[in-house]
């Protein structure tokens, strides 16, 4: 390289380095006297430690308000029927005392050779039960079902506070499968009872009990969720079944071993039934569980205000199954209904113009095809109703009123 082209390389290098410099020394400058803050500093709008930018008042008034939202949103109406009716809901302890007899030992000759020289042992033994009941006035009434205080020795309540009182039956009908029982206590959280003639299949339904008793250290309740899933479901009894379950909800909110006598509550946290059975072969919940309407329970409870009991209905008539003989005997072309055999002289049938030969087709204006049929009819009627027959007389329909009137002493059907 020659000389000449040396030096100007050497020109142009130091002109380059010399602007550089020179424009540091500006940018120094503008920094100094505060013109611009580069992206790496800390100014007035980044945050103080980690560079993060700080929200704008609009953002966080925007994020407070989600949270209130979600607040909000957890106090739903299930939440706050469940809070309205958990603290009247009790847990019922039941102990039941029942005799053993006990071989002395194993006998090839049975029982009946060697108790001629030895007497069976036979003690005592104490059977433990666990249910559910709600409180239905500040004076402690408790309403729960039949079969779980049935032969009960001793009953205790434990309410929500973990106060537990002796329990004292008052009202107990087998057949509606209720039973009222008393503690002695005052100023008590009570329910508010719904309308179960009004029910929505597809609402709420909401499952409150108290099954757990002395398993846990705890009186709180229990809440299960679902829906009304079907209304008015009559249930066949089983044989040697006393219970009659008629117009029953259904619902697939849980109801477990204890939940028996607890509440089934609406949206607005007032009682619409009492949890009562489910259907089940494991023994769980299966999503099919049933609920005695409130509207139901509430004439059962009048009967037992005024009259400390249930008092039975006379109807006053003897049916039998139609069959294709009596039938056609009759001049009828099927075989729905009951034939009238018998009247009670003087019974609501004889009165309302009943007679003896009478097809009754409908009860109620549930259409009748059996003996059992009718009797479920009548099953959860109650001394005062108003029931019609429909009946066929000669080819001639009718339709009677019956006025029912408790049953006499001396009997009557």
């Amino acid at each position: 390289m020659s000389t000449a082209n040396s030096k100007k390389v050497g020109v142009t290098f130091f002109s380059v380095l010399f602007g550089m410099l020179a424009g540091a020394v500006i940018l120094i400058l503008l920094y100094a006297f505060g013109f611009f803050h580069p992206p790496f500093s800390t100014g007035p709008e980044k945050a103080a430690e980690g560079n993060l930018p700080l929200p704008s008042p609009n953002v966080l008034q925007t994020v407070a308000s989600l949270e209130d939202e979600i607040t909000n949103s957890r106090q739903n109406a299930i939440v706050r029927a469940a809070q309205k009716v958990g603290p009247a809901v009790v847990s019922i302890s039941v102990v039941q005392v029942r005799m053993v007899r006990q071989r002395p030992f194993f006998s090839p000759f049975g029982d009946e050779f060697w108790g001629r020289f030895f007497r069976p042992r036979e003690y005592k033994e104490k059977v433990y039960g666990i249910g559910s009941g709600f409180i239905i006035n500040p004076d402690g009434y408790i309403l729960t079902n039949a079969h779980v205080i049935r032969e009960a020795d001793q009953l205790k309540v434990t309410l929500t506070t973990g106060d537990e009182y002796e329990g004292t039956v008052t009202g107990f009908d087998e057949a509606s499968d209720l039973a009222v029982i008393k503690i002695d206590a005052e100023d008590l959280p009570w329910v508010a009872l719904g309308n179960s003639s009004d029910l929505i299949t597809g609402e709420w339904a909401i499952a409150v009990g108290n099954p757990f008793g002395y398993l846990l250290d705890d009186p709180n309740p229990t809440v299960t969720v679902g829906v009304i899933s079907a209304v008015n479901r009559d249930i066949k009894r089983e044989r040697g079944q006393v219970q009659i379950y008629r117009k029953m909800i259904q619902t697939d909110a849980a109801i477990n071993p204890g939940n028996s006598g607890g509440a089934l509550v609406n949206a607005a946290g007032e009682v619409i039934g009492i949890n009562t059975f489910i259907f089940t072969k494991s023994g769980g919940s299966l999503g099919i569980g049933f609920a005695i309407p409130i509207n139901t329970v509430q004439r059962i409870l009048e009967e037992f205000t005024t009259f400390g009991r249930i008092r039975p209905v006379w109807v006053g008539v003897q049916v039998q199954e139609m069959t294709p003989l009596l039938a056609l005997s009759l001049d009828l072309e099927t075989t729905d209904g009951v034939l009238v055999s018998h009247v009670d002289e003087g019974s609501p049938a004889e009165r309302a113009g009943v007679e003896r030969g009478d097809v009754v087709q409908r009860i109620a204006g549930k259409k009748i095809r059996s003996v059992e049929e009718a009797q479920r009819a009548l099953a959860d009627a109650i001394v005062g109703d108003e029931i019609t027959f429909h009946l066929v007389r000669r080819d001639q329909a009718h339709d009677m009123v019956l006025q029912l009137v408790e049953r006499p002493e001396e009997g009557g059907r």
